[in-house]
């Protein structure tokens, strides 16, 4: 009896945290992908990882950087930091000549600066073409931020001039300026970006151009076409391949002369940065715009985010805590789970008092969280667990 009452409390504790596993997990794809014990300077220039900023050493009158998790764990504790997501190509700047007042505890040999970072307003804590902070204390609306695979600044959904799709997290998004600034991708755009399907499917006719297949659709005065890249690169066979394969993709969708409205933001959908021209030419132009990370895949924050989860499951097979589980009989897992969903639902507590009164969660407050656990513990009969 007191078992089966054991077993329904546990299953009712899971179900309160459930709406926590979701926000844990998000956590978790981001974090995994960093190593949170060893400052990231000794990579050099990582290809993505977790940064922060910090206020409290590098506020805004001084000049911008970024630290990696590691760092915000083990030399900034107690500062303001600014979470930051996850950034490319950068190298953590904790201790160097912009940290004033403040050396690296986990890597102090240093260059002065990093001259390959790049860094926007956003070490700075402040978004969006709006440029407000995150949250924003003076914005009621809400509204998701997006971040730009280009510039990797964040944009409120509203302020990106369109429409944002449904299963926004499985696409990229380039921001409107950005797509300015590299013109070219405009062509991409009207080719990759855009969808049709809201037009009647009885209004279409097919032709046979130059370089592909083009299907016109014709609605309310306007023309719409839909083509599949792969097509300009393999034509119908009523032409050799000799006589009419492109040697340069872009160019050949250029010369389709498809045309979109060049405002707002673009949202591309998976696998978008394969198709791509991987000419030389073209790989030349994408190199001297900064541009070379969009012909590679892994590149991608879901890429990044994938390969946390991985690590995350890796290293959660190979837990101590679950092997040793696997040792006890089953009365004595309940009363350990049981233990530990009572602990974490009292750690939950005693966060949520520092979060309501604005205050600062320090190494001394946690170590005194499980200083009073432990006397809890030693004041229980270590005799047989009794479920209340």
């Amino acid at each position: 009896e007191q078992e089966r009452m054991c077993e329904e409390q546990t299953v009712s504790l899971v179900d309160v945290l459930e709406e926590d596993e979701e926000l844990e997990e998000e956590a978790s794809a981001v974090l995994a992908g960093s190593d949170s014990d060893h400052c990231s300077y000794p990579q050099g220039y990582v290809k993505r990882q977790a940064l922060y900023a910090c206020n409290t050493c590098t506020p805004k009158s001084g000049e911008a950087a970024g630290i990696c998790l590691a760092c915000s764990y083990k030399c900034h504790e107690g500062h303001d930091l600014f979470e930051l997501y996850t950034k490319r190509n950068f190298r953590c700047d904790c201790g160097n000549r912009k940290f004033s007042e403040l050396q690296c505890k986990l890597h102090p040999d240093k260059d002065e600066v990093n001259g390959l970072n790049k860094y926007s307003q956003n070490f700075f804590g402040v978004y969006c073409t709006c440029g407000r902070p995150y949250p924003d204390p003076d914005d009621q609306v809400e509204d998701e931020m997006i971040q730009c695979v280009v510039c990797e600044d964040w944009l409120h959904g509203r302020h990106l001039g369109c429409v944002v799709p449904d299963c926004v997290e499985l696409q990229e998004m380039i921001c409107e300026s950005c797509m300015n600034k590299h013109s070219f991708l405009w062509t991409y755009a009207a080719h990759l970006a855009g969808k049709a399907s809201c037009l009647p499917y009885s209004a279409y006719l097919t032709c046979t151009c130059s370089y592909t297949h083009v299907t016109h659709f014709l609605c309310n005065c306007v023309m719409y076409f839909l083509f599949s890249v792969d097509d300009v690169i393999e034509p119908s066979c009523k032409r050799s391949r000799e006589e009419v394969e492109p040697s340069c993709t872009l160019k050949a969708l250029q010369a389709i002369g498809h045309k979109r409205v060049q405002s707002g933001a673009v949202f591309w959908p998976s696998a978008w940065r394969s198709k791509l021209c991987s000419c030389s030419p073209c790989q030349v132009h994408l190199s001297e715009a900064g541009l070379s990370f969009l012909s590679d895949e892994s590149d991608t924050v879901l890429a990044y985010e994938n390969k946390g989860k991985n690590s995350e499951q890796r290293r959660q097979e190979h837990d101590p805590l679950m092997s040793a589980l696997d040792n006890l009989n089953h009365v004595q897992q309940l009363e350990i789970i049981h233990g530990y969903n009572d602990m974490k639902t009292e750690l939950k507590d005693f966060l949520q008092r520092f979060a309501a009164e604005g205050k600062v969660v320090t190494s001394d407050d946690i170590r005194q969280f499980f200083e009073q656990q432990s006397r809890k513990r030693r004041r229980v009969d270590a005799g047989a667990f009794y479920c209340t």
